[in-house]
């Protein structure tokens, strides 16, 4: 049989329980601890990782914005850059044909010149619609002229052709008086017309030589791949 404990063994037993149990639970904090410590930094870290895919995609977005901006830029300043210049080449190529409109009003003033240069559409329009009757229209002002040298025109035409034409200016509906000059001439009460004015003359060889003068004045474009 045991006996009983003394005090003092009391003591002691009790205190060895508490420093025990003052141990286990200075171990179980610490363990709690560094739990919670990996745990933060766990945490931590995906925080960190979210936030910086974040800032990353956010970046990503912000260049992304910068650059089309920037090409945006880019394309306006070029774009502005070649209406500059096609308003400049449009604006050369009229100033040409308007130097050469000047100078056909100034050929109409040269009566010997002018007389040719119309006796010549003249048999030129009578060779291109090879009609018995043909109408002609002129400016009011060069009805004179036009008369002056019809006869030779449709002795010219009867010699190349081998036939006769009745020609008749017609001075009810003239040209009109802002025309440079020239003839129309039409049969078949108008519906079939050759345009001799000195107007259409301009347009078709504006129309003819435009890509020339275009190379002329401004050289061969780049991607040009096929020359006629």
């Amino acid at each position: 049989m045991s006996r009983p404990l003394q005090d003092d063994e009391v003591q002691n037993e009790m205190k060895k329980m508490v420093a025990f149990i003052k141990q286990e639970a200075l171990e179980k904090a610490k363990e709690i601890k560094i739990k919670a410590d990996e745990e933060f930094n766990i945490e931590k870290a995906k925080i960190v990782r979210q936030e910086t895919a974040t800032i990353d995609a956010l970046f990503q977005k912000k260049m992304k914005q910068f650059e089309v901006q920037r090409k945006i830029a880019a394309s306006n300043h070029t774009n502005k850059a070649k209406v500059k210049v096609l308003q400049k080449r449009h604006d050369l190529l009229a100033q040409t044909f308007n130097d050469t409109r000047a100078q056909l009003e100034t050929l109409t003033a040269d009566q010997p010149k002018y007389k040719e240069l119309i006796k010549g559409l003249l048999v030129q329009s009578f060779l291109e619609l090879l009609e018995t009757d043909v109408v002609v229209q002129c400016v009011e002002r060069d009805v004179l002229v036009v008369n002056s040298v019809l006869d030779e025109a449709k002795k010219q035409y009867e010699e190349i052709a081998g036939a006769k034409v009745n020609a008749t200016v017609d001075t009810s509906s003239p040209l009109p008086a802002s025309a440079i000059g020239g003839v129309i001439v039409s049969s078949n009460g108008g519906r079939i017309k050759v345009l001799n004015s000195l107007e259409s003359r301009l347009q078709i060889a504006s129309d003819q030589l435009l890509p020339d003068i275009r190379v002329t004045l401004y050289g061969v474009p780049p991607n040009r791949r096929f020359f006629d």
